[in-house]
């Protein structure tokens, strides 16, 4: 391993032909933001630093230099590793072979790296061909022991961006894994990552407006992303206007039959096309470049492509901030657009850095975008579990939506369904359920009834508070339709995709159908390790739905084993002191329970007792549920007063958020009489668990264990209180259902 500390992360060797890729390769390293579980690993190049800058890539010097000169030759001494950019063009140049044959002369041949952008590599050995070569003879051949080239062939580290190769993005990646001395997939793995249900706005409807008006003549349009119900303005110039129009007709126009080859041409090799070129051939006409950039990056979002959109955007905002003649509201647009998929990444603290330093940008301009900015902001809130917080922003932006667009803009609907997400997320389904169906019909009304993003969503979203309320039958309805929804908007594999096979595998579990549970959570799992990495909250999610699967199963060490390694994520990603690190502690905790191992249960109950304490409302289902696994823990540990407490607590919160009659409310009432018989109270205890038993033994939800065991506490109240006849009614009867 390397202990030496160098100047430079990298030195760029390219030809002045080549000067528009180095200045792209050089942004994109220097604005790289290395994975935080990879910092500070040992590899054999030291250390992984936390950041890949400073990049060297001056060379003016050379203009009228005779020799490499002290500056350069200081600069190769100083650099980690030499990136030497191959093309035709290199292959012909003195400058570029003398700096690559004076680094391997500093021993570090093996620091030499190199990106592939035309030409041929070895084609100088091909008769015919020697004109399409791309590596100068420095990096063909190896040194000798007197340091000087021999004619044995080298073997050179390449990453190859030439259209059909690598491409653009796995180039840069493949680069960077090199200078770092890491794996490849250790860091592709950053670059595949989710997206969390109300969050689809900023990425489905970027989809929507892919439908660009190819056919324009006079005026460049580039198409309004629903999202943030902005139109990108073309540029005001004749001149601009006519530009971005060409490019954008010639990007979105296969004129050339061999070119598809008789097969459909994808939007994602569409966008690959269209990236490429507006990062090598609008150089000299940023305002167009950056525009171009921000809008397909928005539609890389929306296809689920969240590396691509990342790398685009990335590039938009750092040549943004380097134009003087930039509006502060196009700053901000960019800023936002980049906060947006930096949020679908679970980076969040970045992301408000971004979203801050938008609303700075803008000041008191920005209209629009400024309170799609604080809608954003938001959504960050109870993405951290900030409900309160989060509930006055949603308020401002459903008031001042209202007032600049109207009443019936679909970005009010938007507005509308996001208060009532966070009306669930604080346990309020009543008024999340009236929110959600105001909204849905609002679009109804705006958007019609055919597939849409938007539509989707909230389909989706509204199904979750019906299952959560117990209104299973028309929760599965509104699933399907969904699913069905967003396979004919994106294909069979994309986050909101997703989200659809998760959400429905849960009302599949809660209707005791653990086989097609299970096999929609698996779907999911799969889709959702593909498209956002393994370390996210939405894996975590579904890895938690599953472990509840194999827990119904009976399976309870695979159910404890998946639950764990959720919850390893969440700590990772969401802090310690998050809500859904409360639920998933808690979950253990009435496992372990369950296992024999109460002390432990115990523990684990009370930590999540505290998070849920500073970070829910005190009527919150969940909240609720843990102070009832609680009290039982304490019942089974003789603790039986703070257990009454609890009991109480929690049953009373369960009837405010849910409802008397909802099955997971009587079994808090079973536990609550629990508590009162082991305080010796059975005549106060008897009615609470006798209505527990007959209600939860109606419920086709609820789940047998939770009615057999208050059919047992219910069989030794009447043991207690000589009450023969009922001994042996309710005896036989938990005798034919064991049975049955």
């Amino acid at each position: 391993m390397s202990t030496r500390q160098f100047k430079y992360r990298a030195f760029i060797s390219y030809s002045h032909a080549d000067e528009k890729w180095a200045r792209w390769l050089h942004r994109s390293l220097e604005t790289y933001r290395i994975p935080a579980r990879l910092v500070g690993q040992s590899t054999e190049f030291g250390a992984v630093p936390a950041k890949l800058a400073p990049v060297f890539r001056d060379r003016d010097e050379l203009a009228s230099a005779t020799d490499l000169g002290a500056k350069l030759t200081a600069a190769l001494e100083g650099a980690a590793t030499l990136i030497v950019i191959c093309s035709r063009s290199s292959a012909k140049s003195h400058w570029v072979n003398e700096e690559i044959l004076a680094y391997k002369r500093l021993g570090r041949s093996n620091r030499v790296f190199s990106l592939i952008v035309d030409g041929e590599p070895y084609s100088s050995g091909i008769p015919g061909q020697e004109d399409e070569e791309c590596f100068p003879r420095a990096l063909r051949f190896q040194l000798g022991s007197d340091n000087e080239l021999t004619n044995i062939q080298a073997e050179p580290i390449a990453a190859d961006a030439r259209p059909g190769k690598d491409g653009k993005a796995s180039a840069r990646v493949k680069l960077i894994a090199g200078i770092l001395g890491v794996g490849f997939d250790d860091l592709r793995q950053r670059e595949l990552q989710r997206r969390n249900r109300r969050l689809a706005v900023l990425t489905s409807s970027a989809v929507a407006g892919m439908v660009f008006a190819i056919g324009l003549a006079t005026t460049a349009i580039i198409a309004r992303n629903e999202a943030d119900a902005q139109r990108l303005r073309a540029e005001t110039e004749a001149e601009t206007a006519r530009q971005t129009a060409s490019f954008m007709i010639d990007l979105f126009s296969v004129t050339d039959p061999g070119e598809a080859r008789g097969r459909s041409i994808t939007a994602r090799e569409i966008l690959v096309k269209g990236a490429e070129r507006i990062s090598t051939e609008l150089d000299n006409q940023p305002h167009i470049q950056t525009s171009l950039m921000d809008t397909i990056g928005k539609v890389y979002t929306g296809l689920g492509l969240y590396a691509d959109a990342s790398e685009m955007l990335e590039e938009a905002v750092v040549l943004r901030r380097e134009l003087s003649s930039i509006s502060g509201v196009e700053l901000g647009r960019s800023l936002y657009n980049l906060a947006n998929v930096v949020l679908l990444l679970a980076d969040y603290d970045r992301a408000a850095m971004l979203y801050a330093e938008a609303l700075s940008a803008i000041g008191s301009d920005g209209g629009e975008l400024r309170i799609d900015i604080n809608a954003a902001l938001a959504e960050l809130y109870f993405r951290t579990g900030d409900y309160v917080r989060a509930e006055p922003v949603l308020q401002q932006v459903l008031a001042e939506r209202r007032q600049l667009l109207g009443r019936e803009d679909p970005s009010v609907a938007k507005a509308i369904e996001e208060i009532g997400l966070n009306q669930f997320d604080q346990g309020n389904l009543a008024k999340a359920e009236a929110r959600l169906r105001e909204a849905l019909e609002l679009r109804w009304q705006t958007l019609g009834r055919e597939p849409h993003p938007h539509i989707a969503e909230n389909l989706n979203n509204l199904a979750l508070v019906l299952m959560t309320a117990g209104n299973y039958e028309q929760a599965e309805i509104l699933y399907r339709e969904a699913l069905a929804m967003n396979r004919q908007l994106y294909g069979d594999s994309h986050p909101s995709v997703a989200l659809s096979l998760s959400t429905l595998g849960s009302m599949y579990r809660n209707q005791g159908n653990l086989e097609l549970a299970r096999s929609n959570y698996l779907d999911a799992l799969d889709m959702q390790r593909q498209l956002l990495g393994t370390e996210h909250p939405e894996v975590a999610r579904v890895m938690n739905n599953l472990a509840f699967v194999y827990h119904d199963e009976g399976n309870l060490d695979d159910a404890m084993a998946m639950s764990s390694a959720a919850l390893e994520i969440q700590r990772k990603v969401l802090g310690d002191v998050h809500p859904n690190v409360g639920s998933s502690l808690a979950v253990q905790g009435r496992w372990q329970m369950e296992a024999g191992d109460v002390p432990a249960a115990n523990d684990l109950l009370q930590k999540a007792l505290d998070i849920q304490l500073s970070s829910l409302k005190k009527d919150h289902p969940d909240l609720a549920i843990t102070r009832v696994d609680l009290a039982e823990a304490l019942l089974l540990s003789g603790r039986n007063e703070e257990a009454l407490e609890q009991a109480r607590l929690g049953e009373a919160s369960l009837i405010r958020a849910l409802s008397p009659d909802h099955w997971i409310t009587a079994v808090a009432r079973h536990i609550h009489g629990a508590a009162l018989h082991a305080l010796g109270d059975t005549s106060a205890a008897e009615p609470l668990v006798r209505s527990s038993y007959e209600q939860l033994a109606l419920d086709s939800a609820a789940r047998w264990a939770y009615t057999d065991k208050s059919l047992q506490t219910l069989i030794m109240i009447y043991t207690d209180q000589e009450r023969v006849a009922d001994v042996k009614k309710y005896t036989s009867l938990r005798a034919d259902t064991v049975t049955q």
